[in-house]
């Protein structure tokens, strides 16, 4: 039988409701249970129907999508049409007055974002894709993590983002009353159910988001829009879904019902049919029977239970986890107990950061009076991507989040500098071991009151006895500062610390990080720029302009051809510590750097989130034999 043109074809593919007619698009999810998603990472359906995009997991994501590609052009060449999403959602974190990190609503050229970062990328980007116009991205994030880097707004706030985590538009997250037009404060992760309207119009080209707890109707009034023509970032296919992360505090994201619509609005979502958000936390008891009766017997039990604790506890709170080789060389190290007292015991209001393996905190020693910076390891935690360090007394806070702060001069710069490499020197010939740190950056350069350099963050740490080859380990480090020969051999030496030293030297003389992007999202290694300054002859050129002029030049110049000296792709090339330290005290004349046909194209880059090496350009570069003869190999 033939039939008319205007007839269509309902295909049932395990969702509520599709409707697909002249170009427009409808779907309704009341509950996700048999229903046929593409998920992936921490992502599950409860036996429930809720769409579970995290739960009791530390730094991971998760991402679930409707099944099939959509087309949000009615032909190659025409504008991204007018379409609207609900979704009723919930935040529940492990802690009443904190979580990590949030989720997001997003429209993707691809359903995979298996190279998406945790924590504060939500699973949408990570730090080498984020910002690209190559993207094609659309979110709506709700954000329950204040991010300085990213700009945000508070630790609960909702923002449109487009190929990028830093949002075009935020608002702390709440809604306008119909009635009065008040605006009534929310918080993402009360743990109870809320409702989000996303909405763009094609004619006026703009994003509206709208939300509301979930007993209260759609607001008149949006919570925030943007302006912004979405043909010029979404392209043909497409996939909707949701993506979530979480960060250092285990936190589920919940997706309960979800509708779209394209050229009509998005079905109203019928709150009556949806599943039940479990309980956080543990159900109070509903009969006084039941806690009476057994009063009598649990005081007895708790009071000896009570002292039995507490005398195990009190021997628990300093037990001390001895590493294997304080067996051979002694207690090379502070009490648990000193440590314990000069933090007022890990107290969080301490704390100053999150770095890799745990939380550092500030404290004070009861005999010197001096102040420290403790890491307390954690063993369920893992290595953080690019080491992030949220502490207000780094050197990476001075030299690039200066909201606030003084601009460091010159003087404490060329005194960190000294600081550092006197650090370094004490650790690869003055100790009793060898100790390669692995891991020499801004970040990880704590300053005191005085502002002298401190080197900090020894997590990544190795050591070995003095004449020995240190043995092959695996990659370790940060984008920027990793040594070529790491990327062959993986082994750590004091050379590829000389070589992140002389990232280091860079980045406090230029105020720059070793690896940026330019405005087309290409990345830019800022050794190139200097050696561009070095070969033009204009190297004070490369020197921070915050300082406009003021400074040495003679040191200015002597640390910016060190600094290429140990940077040097060839590690016999480089010099060792001492040698940096005989140049920073001019014991030594400045490094000569002369051109030569040797070529060191492809020097590989370490990516910090799976290594995988891409290449960047490396300008000849040799020691002149008069002043260098005693670098150039046989160490």
């Amino acid at each position: 039988m033939e039939h008319p043109p205007f007839f269509l074809l309902l295909v049932s593919l395990g969702f509520n409701l599709i409707a697909l007619c002249a170009g427009q698009n409808q779907f309704i999810y009341h509950g996700f249970t048999g229903k046929n998603l593409t998920i992936d990472g921490t992502t599950k359906i409860t036996p429930e129907g809720l769409l579970e995009l995290t739960s009791d997991k530390n730094d991971l994501n998760g991402h679930a999508f409707f099944p099939t590609p959509m087309h949000f052009r009615s032909s190659p060449n025409s504008t991204v049409q007018s379409f609207s999403v609900n979704f009723v959602f919930a935040i529940q974190s492990f802690y009443s007055d904190r979580s990590y990190d949030g989720m997001a609503f997003l429209i993707a050229p691809s359903n995979n974002l298996s190279t998406a970062w945790p924590d504060g990328y939500l699973g949408l980007f990570n730090i080498s894709n984020r910002g690209n116009s190559s993207n094609h991205i659309l979110a709506v994030e709700l954000d329950t993590f204040q991010n300085n880097e990213f700009g945000d707004i508070s630790n609960s706030h909702v923002g449109i983002d487009i190929n990028d985590v830093r949002s075009v538009n935020s608002s702390f997250v709440g809604f306008y009353d119909d009635k009065n037009g008040i605006f009534t404060n929310l918080t993402l992760y009360n743990g109870r159910a809320m409702q989000v309207w996303m909405e763009y119009s094609k004619e006026a080209t703009q994003i509206t988001v709208t939300m509301a707890p979930i007993d209260k109707p759609k607001p008149k009034r949006p919570l925030l829009y943007a302006t912004y023509d979405l043909s010029t970032v979404l392209i043909d296919p497409v996939y909707i879904g949701f993506s979530a992360a979480t960060g250092v505090i285990s936190t589920r994201h919940i997706v309960l019902g979800w509708s779209f619509g394209m050229g009509v609005p998005a079905p109203d979502i019928d709150i009556t049919k949806l599943p039940k958000l479990p309980r956080v936390g543990t159900k109070p008891r509903s009969s006084v029977l039941e806690i009476v009766l057994p009063i009598a017997s649990a005081m007895f039990i708790i009071i000896v239970g009570t002292m039995v604790i507490l005398i195990v506890r009190r021997k628990l709170l300093y037990a001390e986890l001895r590493e294997d080789w304080e067996i051979d060389f002694g207690p090379q190290r502070f009490s648990y107990k000193d440590l314990f007292h000069a933090t007022q015991g890990f107290k969080n209001k301490n704390m100053i950061g999150v770095g890799g393996f745990g939380k550092v905190y500030k404290g004070v020693l009861a005999t010197s009076k001096l102040e420290i910076a403790v890491k307390k390891i954690s063993h369920e935690s893992r290595p953080r991507n690019e080491g992030v360090y949220n502490r207000d007394c780094s050197l990476d806070k001075y030299l690039h989040d200066v909201d606030n702060r003084a601009i460091l001069n010159w003087a404490q710069r060329f005194q960190i500098i000294k600081d550092v490499a006197c650090g370094l020197f004490y650790l690869h010939e003055r100790w009793e071991k060898v100790v390669i740190h692995r891991d020499i950056k801004a970040s990880n350069i704590l300053l005191d009151a005085e502002m002298n350099g401190r080197l900090g963050d020894f997590g990544l740490a190795r050591l070995y006895d003095h004449g020995t080859d240190p043995q092959t380990t695996h990659v370790v480090g940060t984008m920027g500062y990793l040594a070529p020969e790491m990327v062959q051999t993986g082994k750590a030496s004091p050379l590829t610390d000389v070589f992140a030293f002389g990232a280091f030297l860079l980045e406090t003389t230029c105020g720059q990080r070793p690896v940026k992007q330019d405005s087309q999202g290409n990345q830019l290694m800022l050794v190139d720029w200097v050696l561009e300054h070095w070969h033009d002859g204009s190297l004070t050129e490369a020197v921070d302009m915050r300082l406009q002029g003021d400074y040495n030049i003679d040191e200015a110049c002597l640390v910016l051809k060190l600094a290429l000296v140990c940077l040097h792709p060839f590690p016999a090339s480089r010099p060792n510590m001492r040698q940096v330290m005989q140049y920073l005290d001019k014991d030594l004349p400045q490094p000569e750097l002369a051109p030569t046909r040797l070529g060191f194209s492809k020097l590989p880059l370490m990516q910090n989130k799976g290594f995988n090496p891409s290449a960047m350009s490396y300008p000849e570069l040799r020691t002149s034999i008069g002043t260098f003869s005693g670098l150039s190999g046989g160490r």
